[in-house]
């Protein structure tokens, strides 16, 4: 959607085709906020750490209001003993990464002050950290892309080729292209498949709990890092998101699940005070498939010489920090063929192969 809109409309007639069936990023809320990661892949990292620094300019050119992205600061929550080399490794990070903004240990009493739903523990506060509602994110960029003229097809695709076209197929379209670009996350591999491509590709289900809760200050609050598999999301009046999970196993199963309820439940309530108020507030679902690839890295660009295919995946849990960011250099191969992201990744053939 964030490449759909920053195409050029003067060189190029627009179709999105969607069925919005297991959107990743429709069911995510995203905390902005990758300088601490550990991950030992520095070309992802590159790509994390620039995605975040992208959005000051994707807020001014979309106009997302506060409602979709506000840079809130982000809390790290973990052992006190570990709290101080992670004080330390920000700082190092934050020499190439200035939108970090301030870095700083809280006590136990300051972190409930900056987040009163938390037990008191000492945390590590990074003011610079941000909040995406991917599903509100989605709705703007959908509202602009009908604004611009784009067409949208909100139907199930296929993709086959005829002579130098490409051919999209729905129950209800068929419709020639010039040029294909494919961002379908896991679906890329069903997709690409039966044109003779290996894609390196898998999904994974994600599910998080969105709590309705009686506290209307929370859109003041910080996002939280909590210790070990969950993060605390808050959004404007009272919405508080808890989550995900990462179940390999479930695959394409979109059913909510006691599991995950129990597993991200259980998890969060070790750090909150206030329990009682979230188990009497209405809750929902979301739950979306994302696309991982064997080493956890995600690819995008061109596999085929003509350059007529784009493709775009496995993205992972960091989607919405490198996502928008991705399609912005997409648009940008596609509008001036300025590209330039050895940086930002392996060569694509790591994950995307034509099979002989």
């Amino acid at each position: 959607m964030t490449l759909a809109n920053y195409l050029d409309t003067t060189q190029f007639a627009i179709t999105l085709y969607d069925d919005e069936i297991g959107q990743a990023t429709r069911a995510s809320a995203g905390i902005i906020s990758p300088w601490v990661s550990k991950r030992r892949n520095k070309k992802w990292y590159q790509l994390a750490k620039d995605g975040a620094a992208f959005f000051p300019k994707l807020v001014s050119d979309f106009q997302l209001d506060e409602s979709i992205y506000t840079r809130c600061g982000t809390l790290i929550l973990r052992q006190e003993t570990q709290l101080e080399a992670l004080y330390d490794f920000a700082q190092t990070r934050k020499e190439e990464a200035p939108e970090m903004g301030n870095i700083t240990l809280l006590s136990k009493e300051e972190t409930s002050l900056e987040l009163p739903l938390l037990k008191e523990t000492p945390a590590l506060k990074i003011s610079g950290g941000g909040r995406l509602d991917g599903k509100a994110y989605l709705a703007r960029l959908q509202q602009l892309a009908i604004d611009k003229g784009l067409s949208i097809v909100k139907e199930r695709a296929t993709l086959t080729k005829k002579g130098s076209d490409w051919v999209v197929t729905t129950a209800t379209h068929s419709d020639t292209f010039d040029l294909a670009i494919i961002t379908a996350g896991p679906s890329l591999k069903p997709i690409l498949g039966p044109l003779g491509y290996h894609v390196d590709i898998r999904p994974q289900k994600g599910q998080l709990l969105e709590f309705q809760t009686p506290f209307l200050e929370s859109e003041q609050w910080p996002v939280v890092m909590l210790d070990g598999e969950a993060d605390l999301i808050p959004f404007q009046q009272g919405k508080i998101l808890i989550g995900a999970t990462h179940e390999n196993e479930a695959l394409w199963d979109l059913r909510p699940t006691k599991e995950a309820f129990e597993q991200l439940w259980h998890h969060s309530q070790s750090f909150l005070k206030k329990t009682e108020e979230f188990l009497t507030s209405p809750y929902q679902y979301r739950i979306g498939t994302r696309a991982y690839t064997s080493d956890f890295a995600p690819f995008f660009g061109s596999p085929s010489e003509d350059d007529t295919l784009f493709v775009a995946s496995g993205l992972g849990s960091s989607g919405l920090t490198v996502g928008p960011f991705i399609g912005y250099l997409l648009a940008q191969r596609l509008n001036t063929n300025a590209w330039s992201v050895e940086a930002y990744q392996k060569p694509i053939s790591n994950y995307l192969k034509k099979v002989e």
